[in-house]
């Protein structure tokens, strides 16, 4: 046997019982005791679902008020996963997203009125005596669509770094379990995107038939990203160290719905001819279907239909013109504020500053107090001159002032009145809308066909 020397001994006596009396210390203070594992869960309380393009919503409501398109009504088909990845990859993404075009459809509100397609509901209600057609809405135009494209996995890049140094100390004790110390530091990460794409199209509800220019594809891609980080201390034989690690999913079923969304702003502002664009930035560019048919409406207007239309505009702005048809001094300050390049005196208003007036209307409360105002005003008009002997009637309940004070739609009327104009400006005016003898101003309304000019 070999001979233990009274020093060493009494050494290696003194390590361990340091050992056993901190490893309790440490353990305490450290919580790591495998008996008290725990975990605590955050608590959150419910709340509303707001998305980037909630208020746009809204405000694409707000717009066909102002803008006057008329009402428009519109149904969606069930819309679903065409790609079939909802269920090969454990509903990674949604399998049926018709209840959130129901919810996006609703909450556009204004002009826009949304009827549910539900013929198990509709029939169920009349075995039962609950219900039956009449009175029910009939839809104007139906979208369809779906997801088209869900394309998993189409870039992966991981990186990583890993440090180490260790160093040897000489002249420590025999009983030392080991004379090196060191350190050690890496990281590792790894990030991969998918895109997913949805189609949608419209159809006029009576015929069947696609509405042309109608559609919208739109793309967004969706990321993912893992990192881990290591930080190792050896001391001289133990070794200490931290570890940690996280893992970010951007949601996919949140990409659905922002795709479902900004594809209706896109759709329904594209129908009603209207400049959706603002409503989804800055960096937005015009959409050149809407563009388009803003010029075939000036090109097919008389000179008289022009300035009718814009003095309306102008009067929506804020400037205080007169709906005459005629490009009256007014009128023409007016323009002059909206643009100072216009050359007082021309005669005519160019197709450009025509379309700066229409897609620069604002849409906030105030311009849908004086649109409705004006509707009220060319509504009173427009009876005056169909029965001059008869009482005035009130306006319908969709064109009527709303002001509390009398005063001041009397303000309003005095700056905003129809006055007696040339036959041709007088026409156009005011049109007759369909049933009831509803009359509405020179709205753009709903997106016409070439065999409806």
């Amino acid at each position: 046997m070999g001979i233990i020397r009274a020093g060493a001994l009494s050494g290696r006596f003194k390590w361990l019982t340091t050992a056993a009396v901190l490893a309790p210390l440490v353990i305490s203070c450290a919580g790591v005791d495998p008996r008290d594992v725990d975990v605590e869960l955050e608590q959150s309380a419910p709340e509303v679902k707001i998305t980037s393009y909630t208020e746009a919503l809204a405000d694409l409501g707000s717009m066909s008020k102002v803008f006057d398109t008329g009402a428009v009504k519109i149904q969606s088909a069930d819309i679903a996963d065409n790609t079939g990845t909802a269920m090969t990859t454990g509903g990674e993404i949604q399998r049926n997203i018709t209840e959130i075009m129901k919810s996006t459809l609703n909450s556009i509100g204004g002009n826009v009125v949304f009827i549910e397609y539900d013929p198990g509901f509709i029939q169920n209600q009349m075995v039962t005596g609950y219900s039956n057609f009449d009175g029910k809405l009939i839809p104007d135009v139906v979208i369809t669509g779906g997801i088209t494209e869900f394309d998993r996995g189409l870039e992966t890049r991981g990186d990583g770094v890993d440090v180490g140094a260790q160093a040897t100390v000489s002249g420590l004790k025999s009983w030392v379990p080991s004379n090196e110390i060191g350190v050690n530091y890496g990281s590792a990460g790894k990030a991969g995107k998918a895109r997913i794409t949805l189609d949608f199209n419209m159809k006029d509800f009576t015929t069947l038939a696609g509405i042309a220019k109608m559609t919208t594809t739109n793309s967004m891609e969706v990321h993912k990203a893992t990192s881990q980080k290591e930080l190792g201390v050896t001391i001289f034989g133990p070794t200490f160290g931290l570890k940690g690690s996280i893992k970010k999913v951007q949601g996919r079923h949140e990409a659905v719905r922002l795709l479902v969304q900004a594809s209706m702003i896109q759709m329904v502002g594209k129908y009603l001819n209207i400049p959706y664009w603002r409503l989804l930035g800055d960096d937005t560019m015009p959409d050149p279907v809407v563009m388009d048919s803003i010029a075939t409406i000036y090109y097919s207007m008389g000179p008289g239909e022009r300035v009718a239309a814009i003095q309306q505009w102008l009067f929506v702005h804020g400037y205080d013109v007169r709906v005459t048809g005629v490009l009256d001094p007014q009128t023409e300050a007016a323009l002059v504020k909206f643009a100072p390049d216009y050359q007082v005196g021309s005669g005519e208003i160019g197709e450009g500053l025509f379309t700066d007036i229409y897609i620069n209307m604002p849409y906030d409360a105030a311009a849908a107090g004086r649109r409705a105002a004006l509707n009220n005003i060319l509504y009173q008009q427009a009876v005056a001159q169909a029965e001059p002997a008869a009482a005035p009637q009130a306006a319908p309940e969709s064109t009527a002032v709303s002001y509390e004070e009398p005063a001041v739609v009397e303000q309003v009327a005095a700056t905003a009145r129809v006055e007696t104009a040339p036959q041709e400006a007088t026409s156009s005016t005011v049109k007759p809308a369909g049933k009831g003898n509803t009359l509405k101003s020179t709205g753009f309304g709903r997106m016409l066909d070439d065999s409806e000019w």
